[in-house]
């Protein structure tokens, strides 16, 4: 089996990274709970968060639902979320150190299942592979919401699109993404391209309702449903 801790990503396993990950990067959680809400999400439902990290998202659903279940592989993550959850005095989300390949569910099927910025860790065989086990997680009719890195760009493209991309990053890696972490985004992880990613989803047993992928190209939002 793939060792999915370390293709999580060495920023992810660095608890300086780790420790100023909210200030870098807004999960727009809230937002992210209204469209749950609009399909559905209510006080009766029971989410899995793959990929949690420090639990914006995890925490914000929380706060509405029955039951969050709050998976990663990164134990640098789960001691920040841990902390988080402490000060919250939230009592029902459930921490897993786990992962798209190794998280066993427990309880009746989740009504949703999230997860963002975290499937393109693995390599494409391994996306398949995670998709399939993610449909056995969620119910029929359930919702996989999945946001990721996601090239939406011909492949000819795609050196003009990359060096446009890591020219945006700065040189201060306490505030902002800097050059030098996007350009290990690219060469260090396993993003792929929409025309590759929708089918694996679709023969895992979803269907995709909807999809907005973001101007650049490099971010793709699916809704997918569970036939």
């Amino acid at each position: 089996m793939l060792d999915e801790v370390a293709s999580a990503g060495r920023e992810n396993l660095d608890a300086d990274h780790v420790s100023r990950y909210d200030s870098k990067m807004d999960a727009e959680a809230a937002e992210e709970l209204v469209l749950l809400e609009q399909l559905g999400l209510n006080e009766q439902s029971e989410v899995v968060d793959i990929g949690a990290g420090t639990g914006q998202f995890t925490l914000t659903a929380a706060s509405v639902c029955a039951r969050v279940v709050a998976v990663d592989v990164s134990p640098v993550m789960l001691n920040q979320l841990h902390t988080k959850i402490g000060a919250s005095r939230l009592s029902n989300v459930e921490v897993v150190q786990a992962g798209f390949l190794t998280y066993e569910h427990r309880g009746r099927p989740a009504d949703f299942v999230y997860s963002r910025y975290a499937l393109h860790h693995l390599p494409d065989f391994w996306k398949t592979m995670a998709l399939e086990r993610v449909r056995r997680i969620v119910r029929p009719s359930g919702v996989l919401r999945l946001w990721d890195v996601v090239y939406h760009f011909d492949p000819r493209e795609a050196e003009e699109r990359i060096e446009a991309r890591c020219a945006m990053g700065g040189r201060d890696v306490e505030g902002e993404w800097s050059r030098a972490e996007l350009e290990e985004h690219v060469r260090d992880e396993n993003s792929t391209f929409s025309w590759l990613l929708e089918p694996m989803i679709q023969r895992s047993g979803f269907e995709i309702e909807n999809v907005v992928y973001s101007p650049d190209g490099f971010d793709a939002k699916y809704v997918a449903r569970a036939t």
